[in-house]
Parts: structure tokens; sequence; C-alpha cells
């Protein structure tokens, strides 16, 4: 069963990703979780984490029997979003296309809205 979001479009391979990354993740936790933290040169970053829970607020994904969860106070900043699995012989990563991001800093690792 595979849910669709009105926040976020995962691909495939980004759907792929989060299913292996929780069917090797510690015991206890119920899904990975996106947020978007104050961090790096231009202000926001993206963070996935593996969680043991999630807010009542937060905005649930379901890949399959993996969950991907959206930290509420992140939902405005990734509306209509994709988020991708990106592997090649130089990195190995999730990306973000992000209609909503006004300018990001030169290494790719923060973005302003």
């Amino acid at each position: 069963m595979a849910n669709t979001s009105a926040v976020i479009t995962l691909t495939p391979s980004a759907k792929a990703r989060i299913k292996k990354l929780l069917s090797e993740a510690p015991e206890g936790t119920i899904g990975v979780k996106l947020s978007t933290p104050k961090k790096g040169c231009s202000g926001l970053s993206y963070s996935l984490e593996y969680t043991d829970k999630a807010g009542a607020l937060d905005e649930r994904i379901i890949v399959d029997d993996a969950v991907l969860f959206i930290d509420n106070a992140s939902l405005l900043y990734l509306i209509d979003s994709e988020m991708d699995w990106i592997e090649d012989d130089f990195q190995a990563a999730f990306q973000f296309k992000n209609p909503n991001a006004t300018g990001m800093c030169g290494c790719g690792e923060s973005f302003t809205v």
C-alpha cells in the first residue's frame, strides 16, 4: 500500500531507499523522520533520522510497510518538493527539488526560503 502526500513526492528510488533503511533500523524504530533544522550557511538543512515516536501533527507517508514522517514544523518549507535517492560513482544521498527554496549554499547542504 502506498500513500501519496500533498506535501512531498517520493521518487521510486527514494521509496526503495527508505524501505531498505527501515529494514536495517535499530529495534523500536517506527519510521524515518524528515525535518528542516536551522543549520548551515543558508539557514535550513534537510535532516533524516530514525525515529521511535511521531508527533501528533507530523505528516505520515506510507511506503509499503515503511513510514516516512515529516516534522510538523517543516511542512511549510517542503510543500510540493520532490525527494530522490541518487547513487553514482561520487556520492549516495537523498536529494531534494524544493520549489520553496529561494537560495542554496554553494556546497548544497543548506537552503533559504
